[in-house]
């Protein structure tokens, strides 16, 4: 046996095996909209030139990431969406998931694997785009066929959604790209996250039953107080990163975006469509959550920047201490007499 062989078994295996999460994900992921050619193409040439020009408007808007160079995004179908996020979630987790060893090691990486190919597969026909910023230097993609599919069920102009979707994601771009300190912050709250997961939970399970019916959810019945801080940092962080996405793709106004109003009305509608088994599913994975996200962050984005306007607004960029608690989100004025009194 090679030295080698005996430091990787020492060191034992990846908790998930992320070649099988794409493989299962692969398979489950379901075709897109029946789009001709010629109407693809011209989709997919769009796209990546909107992704420029929208970074244009946000950066004219919210004063972020002038002077940065401006690139184009990554026009995507739902397999390369899959092998994308997986690509990001394996890197956002290097070095954070406890390692697996022993007889059962790979058997459990493989039902990790298999349980996160399963819901990377659901996502794949409802994510637009994603802002990346853990791969690559960053990557900014957008999911085509998913972009053609809510365009026609919205009914609207195929040249303003697709600009409308690229500001949500140009702005994500840019409050990486333009905060330097952004990325590691957010990184850091997730491996604090994961790597307490494991503390202090089964005293927690002795009463599962009464506390299920009393619990929020299992998120909050497994929580010890130090993980519930931890968390309510991240949720508070990805609330204002979504909320001012959705502020500025609005914000930006008619001028680019003709059918703007158009599009945010059938938009909020269609987020809260769908079936029975479609909600359910949406709400264990934590997807009705991130919906009221989007409401929330914006709702805290334009109350101050009515206050204090965009320059105000961006004193939130200057440090870990200025972003808004979960507490501020919903009392913006309680963040602007902490930050900007």
């Amino acid at each position: 046996m090679s030295a080698a062989t005996q430091d990787h078994r020492a060191a034992g295996s990846d908790p998930v095996d992320w070649e099988l999460a794409v493989a299962t994900a692969e398979r489950l992921v379901r075709p897109g909209p029946v789009v001709p050619r010629a109407e693809a193409d011209s989709a997919v040439w769009r796209l990546r030139e909107q992704a420029i020009d929208a970074e244009v408007h946000v950066r004219e808007l919210t004063g972020l990431g002038r002077g940065l160079p401006l690139r184009p995004g990554e026009v995507v179908d739902r397999p390369g969406w899959v092998r994308a996020a997986v690509q990001g979630l394996s890197a956002l987790t290097d070095g954070v998931l406890p390692r697996q060893s022993g007889l059962f090691s790979g058997v459990l990486a493989g039902t990790a694997g298999v349980q996160a190919g399963v819901v990377v597969a659901f996502l794949s026909g409802r994510v637009l785009g994603q802002y990346d910023p853990f791969t690559d230097g960053g990557r900014l993609l957008l999911v085509a066929p998913n972009i053609v599919g809510a365009q026609r069920a919205l009914d609207v102009p195929g040249a303003d959604f697709g600009m409308w979707v690229c500001l949500h994601e140009g702005t994500h771009r840019l409050q990486f790209t333009a905060v330097p300190w952004l990325g590691e912050h957010f990184s850091g709250l997730v491996a604090t996250l994961v790597g307490s997961m494991d503390e202090g939970v089964a005293p927690r399970l002795r009463d599962l039953p009464r506390k299920l019916r009393e619990a929020g959810g299992f998120v909050d019945l497994l929580q010890s107080p130090a993980q519930r801080d931890v968390l309510d940092r991240l949720i508070a962080l990805s609330t204002l990163l979504e909320g001012h996405a959705d502020h500025v793709m609005d914000a930006v106004g008619p001028d680019v975006v003709p059918s703007v109003s158009v599009i945010r009305e059938r938009f909020t509608a269609r987020r809260k469509a769908g079936g029975m088994l479609d909600r359910v599913l949406r709400t264990l994975l934590g997807v009705e959550a991130k919906v009221r996200q989007y409401a929330e962050g914006a709702a805290f984005t334009r109350h101050v920047v009515g206050q204090v306007g965009m320059t105000g607004f961006n004193a939130v960029w200057t440090g870990p201490d200025t972003l808004p608690t979960r507490a501020e989100i919903a009392d913006p004025a309680a963040w602007l007499r902490r930050v900007a009194p």
